[in-house]
């Protein structure tokens, strides 16, 4: 039986989550016709994502999910890249795939490490 994986970005998506962590940038204020008031748009400058994992090739009806806490953008990129050309003989935790893939690619950056949060 061929085992394989793929992420599924779920977030962060809240702004706030980007805000409190100084990860916002705010444009010049600049008038919106639309909402007829001055408005100050902000922008996220680093992106960070996390989510699941969908294993397929499992007996459930379904494929089975590992959680996929957050990490820096590009590492989800790169992560994602390749997982998406593994496959094993049988489901592997997420810390088995880290590993692995950390052996010939860059460590990942989670967030948890960068702001020192139990769960970020």
């Amino acid at each position: 039986m061929s085992i394989t994986y793929s992420t599924n970005w779920m977030g962060p998506i809240s702004m706030e989550w980007f805000r409190v962590r100084g990860l916002t940038r705010k444009s010049e204020a600049r008038w919106s016709e639309l909402l007829q008031k001055t408005i100050e748009p902000e922008e996220v400058i680093e992106h960070w994502a996390g989510g699941r994992i969908d294993v397929y090739g499992t007996d459930e009806p379904y494929g089975t999910e590992l959680g996929l806490p957050i990490m820096r953008g590009d590492c989800f990129n790169q992560f994602s890249d390749w997982l998406d050309t593994f496959e094993t003989d049988d489901v592997w935790t997420l810390e088995q795939l880290v590993e692995l893939y950390e052996r010939n690619n860059p460590k990942i950056v989670w967030a948890k490490d960068i702001f020192n949060e139990s769960r970020a």
